[in-house]
């Protein structure tokens, strides 16, 4: 593995930055970044698949922050509700973190391939889905368990493997926690900023992040996130859903490629 960038060849930064700045735009909108950055991680000549998953975490952190700290100054999060998911997302990124540098994350790729293809179907049969929120969210403590529930499922899969994460927050939050879309991709950044400290506890004792190539990627990831959550905010619910719609798609395509070996 390359110990500096002035080791790698130009095209290896040059190309993992514009890739980085994509997958920060579309992470923050709807999240599913991590199918763009990923990736190109992995094709860096030396990189073994623990090394790629950190140094992407240490980038999606530096964007997730940025696109929160966004989206909470001007829509208002509910922490009541959102707190739970935050830190039972914290917990189990960092135990599915420990299992990823144990297991093949391709044996995952088939179950993600038919949870996506029921999400985007549930997705086009709601047109108003996320469209207003809800007040039918019953008692504090039933939200709790169920923020609780969410977090849980969820920090797991990032830690574990991560592409798709954002996408499976926003559709969980506008259904579990009952809120319209705008919020949900707002807490969902929120909840993805604790998913990736969570398995960077995990990560960086390890020392398996690629520091100075998880700097630059972190600020590319940093621009492409903030010029993202604010798109968000300016076209509204209605853009994220048509996002959501057009991301699952393109995840759908990449994974069932990457079953064939394409």
């Amino acid at each position: 593995m390359f110990e500096s960038l002035d080791a790698m060849p130009i095209w290896v930064p040059i190309g993992l930055v514009v890739a980085s700045l994509i997958a920060g735009l579309v992470d923050s909108i709807v999240g599913g970044g991590g199918l763009i950055q990923l990736p190109a991680l992995l094709l860096v000549p030396g990189f073994q698949p623990v090394q790629a998953l950190a140094t992407n975490k240490v980038a999606s952190a530096c964007g997730t922050i940025t696109s929160s700290i966004t989206f909470a100054r001007r829509v208002r999060p509910d922490w009541r509700m959102l707190a739970p998911v935050v830190v039972a997302a914290f917990a189990a990124s960092f135990g599915g973190a420990v299992l990823a540098a144990r297991l093949p994350a391709g044996i995952f790729t088939p179950i993600i391939v038919v949870v996506l293809v029921g999400v985007l179907i549930f997705t086009l049969m709601r047109p108003d889905l996320g469209s207003r929120p809800r007040d039918d969210v019953g008692s504090v403590s039933f939200a709790v368990l169920r923020g609780l529930a969410l977090g849980l499922v969820l920090g797991f899969y990032d830690g574990l493997l991560g592409p798709g994460t954002g996408v499976f927050l926003v559709l969980g939050i506008t259904l579990v926690l009952q809120a319209d879309l705008l919020r949900a991709a707002g807490g969902a950044k929120i909840v993805n900023v604790a998913t990736n400290l969570g398995a960077l506890a995990y990560f960086i004792p390890l020392q398996a992040v690629h520091w100075p190539l998880a700097i630059l990627l972190g600020a590319a990831n940093l621009v492409g996130s903030y010029l993202g959550a604010r798109l968000t905010m300016r076209l509204g619910a209605r853009f994220v859903r048509w996002m959501l719609v057009i991301v699952v798609s393109a995840l759908i395509v990449r994974l069932v490629l990457q079953l064939f070996g394409v």
